[in-house]
């Protein structure tokens, strides 16, 4: 059976979800070859990578339709630096 970190082939075309351990992903990883090992290791930081830059873009954008309805104001930066300490202050004295 050709596997790919758990999944088999047939699993994959038709979508059926075998899910790995950490322990099991690990080994499966420590069986590469020193160039597959790199090679998996620049794959997941790329894809971590794209996964955060998905994330900023969902947050800015959240952010943008937020301040269009009125929830969230401009603020400058002396306004954020001063809620944040007014902010540190109420949980220092609770």
């Amino acid at each position: 059976m050709d596997l790919v970190f758990g999944l088999d082939r047939y699993s994959i075309k038709h979508g059926i979800n075998d899910m790995m351990t950490l322990d099991q992903a690990l080994d499966a990883a420590t069986a590469l070859s020193p160039e597959q090992r790199d090679m998996l290791t620049d794959i997941l930081v790329k894809r971590r990578v794209e996964e955060r830059r998905k994330e900023l873009a969902k947050s800015a954008s959240d952010s943008i339709r937020a301040m269009e309805k009125g929830i969230l104001r401009p603020q400058t930066a002396d306004e954020v630096i001063e809620d944040l300490r007014a902010g540190l202050e109420v949980s220092v004295d609770e």
